[in-house]
């Protein structure tokens, strides 16, 4: 029999990679993820992708978290938005004085995918729930956690089942399969300042602590289709 874990509560889509995000009430889901998810990036002159971190393919660029973007019903470019909300009407030129950054440009995704792990994240309401009990000094919102799915879990469930999802299929009725993967593993985004989140680096340390930086679900999809608020997610 099928296990029911859920209710989708929120869906999520993050046009530009490390950028705040858009609410939807559904959205169709590809091979890739959500469609226009995380599809653009900010890059720099050496191929580089704005993160909340440095590697070899990211470079650290503070401030982008304070943005956010949207998509019309054409991907061709995302709407951009400064930390007030106003709409920009030249994302390159912004960005670049807004970063203090001559070689950037906002990219579309080519060859590279944008995404830092799997395509579809999923964060539950009772590990929410505890993120906010244990760090009660925070302010703390699933935008912290930057998930395409904040499932609304029965009252009384305990934190962390997404632990028991992988290797399983999640299915929701009709619509699109996901196969759970493996946990994501977090960083200093989860405490960055955002618009209406105040920096909280409390909050990675006890992730940190607790889970060993481990938060939420990664999936791949196992089939396509639509998802919207209100399915009912269960597990194969």
């Amino acid at each position: 029999m099928p296990e029911i874990v859920g209710v989708v509560e929120r869906l999520w889509r993050y046009p530009v990679k490390s950028a705040g995000g858009e609410l939807l009430d559904s959205v169709e889901v590809e091979g890739r993820g959500l469609v226009g998810d995380r599809l653009y990036a900010v890059r720099d002159g050496a191929g580089r992708l704005g993160s909340g971190k440095s590697t070899r393919r990211f470079r650290r660029m503070d401030g982008l978290l304070r943005l956010s973007a949207r998509l019309g019903p054409r991907i061709d470019v995302p709407e951009l938005f400064d930390p007030l909300g106003m709409p920009v009407p030249d994302p390159d030129s912004f960005l670049r004085a807004y970063l203090e950054q001559e070689d950037v440009v906002l990219a579309r995704e080519d060859a590279v995918s944008h995404f830092d792990e799997l395509p579809v994240s999923v964060l539950t309401t009772a590990t929410l729930d505890w993120v906010a009990r244990t760090v009660p000094s925070a302010v703390v919102d699933e935008r912290r956690f930057r998930p395409n799915v904040l499932l609304r879990t029965p009252p009384g469930t305990p934190p962390f089942g997404e632990d028991g999802w992988f290797g399983r299929e999640g299915r929701v009725k009709g619509g699109v399969r996901l196969a759970f993967v493996r946990a994501s593993v977090r960083c200093a985004m989860v405490g960055a300042a955002q618009p209406g989140l105040p920096h909280a680096p409390e909050i990675l340390k006890a992730v940190a602590h607790e889970r060993d930086g481990e938060l939420g679900a990664l999936a791949t999809v196992a089939r396509p289709g639509r998802l919207r608020v209100g399915d009912v997610l269960s597990l194969a």
